[in-house]
């Protein structure tokens, strides 16, 4: 596996709220393997030509565990937004896992974006985090479909296989839930896949479904997706850029009738869906635990 250099990897948030309330952000990899045809990290701006590629960063686990012990103050750390912390190669590198045991040690929570179901290797470590800071695990799933998904996610775990992990994760107590995100226009916005997504999630346990009705695309990102549009589904980009022109956001044409089905079974099935009641869930038992402390 080839390196990169790094100064710093563990790296204050901007704003703490905007995404599931995490406090820092870490990425010990960089680049994808996964080939998702959407992926907005592809996009020009993040200064990364060679995508597919995954690359450690170099002594990770020494900046890592630097950057913690120079903290003021412990927090939730995010990892997963610009790379996959379970990429296949995490499996034989261990720096993902070797990060968590740091973040134990130092008294860190965590917050887990992924595609990989090797996350479930870890359990015993996010149960000892979760014994006294908040643990919240997002398995990003845009289909139900394991033919649809071999076509827009090629190289990541079949979403029957995420499905699993959700089980597995939230059979062992941590707390888990779907990245229902993107859902792309005219590929996967149907009723079906929502309500099947819905029902998926709700019979493996999970706590919550995140959506994102629609794609965003910038230069970088929005080239390589046409491309994999006019090799996987003819037509479709000039569907795309009728309908949407040079827009960042493109939401599905469908949104109003999707987000009513979506709501709806997510009552049913009392699956949070909003940012701010998710945070507020995973967070709560480690905040009245901290108000007990002075009463």
């Amino acid at each position: 596996m080839k390196t990169v250099p790094a100064k710093t990897i563990v790296t204050k948030t901007k704003k703490p709220a905007a995404w599931f309330g995490t406090d820092y952000n870490m990425n010990i990899y960089r680049g994808c393997c996964h080939g998702c045809i959407y992926c907005d990290s592809r996009s020009e701006c993040y200064r990364n030509p060679e995508f597919d590629i995954v690359k450690a960063k170099e002594n990770a686990l020494q900046i890592v565990r630097d950057d913690l012990r120079r903290k003021v103050r412990t927090g939730v750390i995010a990892t997963g937004a610009m790379s996959d912390p379970y990429n296949p190669f995490e499996k034989k590198q261990l720096l993902t896992r070797n990060s968590l045991e740091l973040m134990n040690a130092f008294g860190f929570g965590v917050a887990i974006d992924t595609k990989g179901v090797l996350v479930t290797r870890d359990i015993d470590v996010l149960s000892d985090i979760r014994a006294f800071s908040p643990v919240i695990v997002k398995i990003s799933i845009t289909t139900t479909d394991d033919s649809l998904s071999k076509i827009i996610e090629p190289g990541a775990p079949p979403p029957s296989a995420r499905f699993a992990a959700i089980k597995t994760l939230s059979d062992a107590g941590i707390f888990c839930g779907v990245l229902m995100m993107p859902i792309l226009p005219f590929i996967n916005d149907t009723e079906e896949n929502i309500t099947t997504m819905v029902t998926r999630a709700y019979e493996a346990g999970a706590k919550f479904i995140y959506p994102a009705f629609g794609v965003t695309m910038r230069q970088g990102n929005r080239e390589y997706f046409y491309t994999q549009l006019d090799k996987h589904f003819p037509n479709l980009k000039e569907q795309y850029i009728r309908k949407y022109h040079n827009n960042y956001v493109c939401t599905s044409p469908h949104v109003r009738r999707l987000w009513s089905i979506f709501t709806k079974l997510c009552k049913q099935y009392h699956l949070l869906y909003n940012m701010k009641d998710i945070t507020y869930a995973y967070k709560r038992p480690y905040e009245q635990e901290q108000l007990s402390l002075f009463t």
